[in-house]
């Protein structure tokens, strides 16, 4: 994982060309005629019609100029119309830069949700800027010195055409199905074009694990994301242009299975974690270690971003609220208060410090940074325990396979460093 929180995705490649894939960036790529698809952090599907081009989102607003010259390559048409598949910053924020000089506002589609949303990204700037920093660049601090991460407000191009469960657009001798479906947000909509065959699910399939557990973000909807997955499937599409990573072109074959197995898999978890929760209702720590995730070398289920873990977190906070299970956790003392009398049971954050090393070099990283936690948020001043403490968490991000886990882990090692506990 290269430093930069703004280096391209497609430069921090997984293990294997397969497993990389996530990472794509390329384009255009004609997955059927006239329809072009690009890629730069996320898609961008064209449909060049009779009446201008329809855009399946519009990318990451430092980013639209880039994709934009990509489709342009292919096509002058003016934009008639941009759908957006749901209202995150890499979806919704582009759009200005794939339009021709003179044209008219086109049309813009999305979900009826999606205006809720930007309204709360108004209220709540700073604190998805820190969360997105550590997200993707290891470093709170970053959000406090840069415009990478602050684009947390309604765009500049806003949808003007909202629909409730599903819309058909006619455009110049196309049509569009638009379906909305619950998944890693609840303005999320998946878009089918049935002339040209070619599915454009947006970020409910992204070569990996599904994005359905952000530790740091709102909830997800992991049933509706598996229904919604087996309705695409469904419909036998011949092309396939993902939110995040290369398109699938002529293989109906493959993306029926890619679906599916991505189904599966989200319905396996969350069969389990109900079983879990049904099982007396246990803590949820033990729900966590209970939950086996699906065995599988297919590419697009490989835990590059998201993992299987943080899933079941996030079916257990839908079924079952908050509370850990933990009598304790219900009404907690401050942390700092807690760990100084555990520092002191133990002999001092040096000792608690000491102990997290040797279980670390034993091989238990996770019981090692809960004693670090510990040390830290008892002696936050003092600087060889701060340091040890980040050395852990760069030691336990190292060994991390999720962007999203290896990055909060890097992040804790940065807020060590600075005598601060993580959160």
């Amino acid at each position: 994982m290269a430093d930069s929180p703004m280096t391209p995705f497609h430069e921090m490649a997984g293990k294997s060309p397969e497993e990389a894939k996530f990472f794509w960036s390329g384009g255009p790529v004609e997955v059927a005629p006239r329809t072009w698809f690009q890629s730069f952090l996320s898609g961008v599907t064209a449909f060049e019609t009779d009446a201008g081009l329809v855009l399946v989102d519009s990318g990451l607003r430092q980013l639209g100029a880039k994709l934009a010259g990509m489709l342009r390559e292919r096509t002058k048409a003016p934009v008639h119309s941009a759908i957006f598949t749901q209202g995150h910053i890499d979806h919704a924020f582009g759009l200005k830069d794939f339009l021709v000089p003179g044209q008219a506002r086109p049309r813009i589609v999305a979900h009826r949700a999606m205006p809720e949303r930007f309204r709360r990204y108004e209220l709540t700037q700073r604190l998805n800027a820190a969360i997105n920093a550590r997200q993707f660049g290891g470093s709170v601090n970053r959000a406090e010195t840069t415009d990478e991460f602050n684009n947390f407000r309604t765009p500049e191009l806003a949808p003007d055409t909202l629909y409730e469960d599903r819309l058909v657009l006619s455009v110049g001798g196309l049509s569009f199905e638009v379906h909305h479906c619950r998944g890693e947000t609840d303005d999320h909509s998946w878009i089918w074009c049935p002339e040209r065959r070619v599915l454009c699910p947006g970020d409910l399939f992204i070569w990996g694990v599904p994005n359905a557990g952000n530790p740091q973000k709102v909830q997800r909807y992991p049933r509706d994301w598996a229904l919604g997955l087996r309705q695409m499937a469904a419909l036998e599409p011949r092309s396939l242009c993902p939110g995040h990573g290369g398109p699938v072109v002529d293989d109906a074959a493959l993306i029926r299975r890619m679906l599916l197995e991505t189904a599966d898999y989200l319905d396996s978890l969350l069969q389990q974690t109900l079983a879990a929760l049904n099982d007396s209702a246990p803590p949820h720590v033990d729900i966590v270690h209970r939950v086996q995730p699906p065995q599988t070398d297919s590419p697009w289920l490989q835990p590059v971003y998201d993992e299987a873990e943080f899933i079941v977190r996030n079916i257990i906070r839908y079924y079952g609220g908050w509370w850990s299970g933990r009598p304790s956790e219900l009404k907690p003392a401050p942390r700092d208060g807690l760990a100084r009398e555990v520092a002191a049971l133990a002999g001092g954050a040096q000792a608690l410090l000491t102990r997290a090393e040797a279980l670390a070099q034993a091989g238990d990283l996770r019981l090692a940074c809960h004693l670090a936690d510990y040390a830290l948020e008892a002696a936050p001043a003092d600087k060889a325990v701060c340091n040890g403490v980040a050395a852990l968490y760069e030691r336990r991000a190292a060994r991390e396979t999720s962007l999203m886990a290896r990055n909060i882990f890097r992040s804790a090692a940065a807020y060590a460093r600075d005598g601060r506990a993580f959160a």
